[in-house]
């Protein structure tokens, strides 16, 4: 079977102009999500500018002294094929606060707040949401703590459309999603910091694609 060089040109444009639409819908829905709880388009840029930004920086704010080495295996792929990678833990573990993932969320859950005076209804979410995130969260080693994507933002949507008007709906949601997340998922499981068994645990994870900002996202888009 014979390939000429325009149908191979094809394919790979076929490629590229689907990344392209994969990622014009992916910031066309976070746009979306974003005008609903009354950013404007530049607070939306600044945010995601700053998020992105903040996922790579980790404030450390503790180091915790581990008992013993303990080694365990993590899987990595190379060219399709899967490893299994023996790792050794280290004699200390760094706690860390990640800006993207943990003080802008936190910053803008305030600021909707202060924006649309509500207390009441967020604080019930934060607290709905937090106790369902502990309860579903486990501890990954080697990795951090894992929730899985819909719980929290189902949650933080459902108190949302039952507990706030309409017009607020959408920010209770982010605030419950995002803040609920935070607490019941990362903040409430430092204790369990012994069985994840990583050299560094930040809370609010890898910021932009994190679960919290996730969270944030689902929940605004069911609300």
């Amino acid at each position: 079977m014979f390939f000429t060089p325009l149908t191979l040109l094809f394919f790979f444009g076929f490629v590229l102009l689907f990344l392209f639409l994969f990622l014009f819908i992916h910031i066309g829905i976070i746009t979306i999500a974003f005008e609903r709880i009354g950013l404007t388009e530049g607070q939306t840029f600044a945010f995601l500018l700053l998020s992105l930004v903040g996922s790579n920086i980790n404030i450390p704010i503790k180091k915790i002294p581990l008992a013993g080495q303990q080694s365990f295996s993590m899987t990595t792929n190379f060219f399709g094929m899967r490893y299994n990678v023996p790792v050794q833990q280290p004699r200390e573990m760094v706690l860390a606060v990640n800006v993207g993932g943990a003080i802008i969320p936190f910053i803008l859950s305030v600021y909707l707040m202060l924006k649309w005076g509500m207390l009441l209804q967020p604080l019930f979410g934060i607290f709905c949401v937090a106790v369902v995130s502990y309860v579903m969260a486990r501890p990954v080693p080697g990795i951090g703590i894992a929730l899985p994507v819909f719980v929290a933002p189902l949650m933080a949507a459902f108190i949302a459309i039952f507990m706030a008007p309409s017009a607020y709906a959408p920010s209770v949601a982010y605030i419950s999603g995002t803040l609920g997340t935070l607490i019941g998922a990362d903040i409430m499981h430092i204790k369990d910091l012994g069985k994840v068994q990583a050299p560094v645990l930040s809370i609010g994870g890898a910021g932009t694609f994190d679960g919290i900002f996730l969270a944030g996202i689902i929940a605004v888009l069911f609300a």
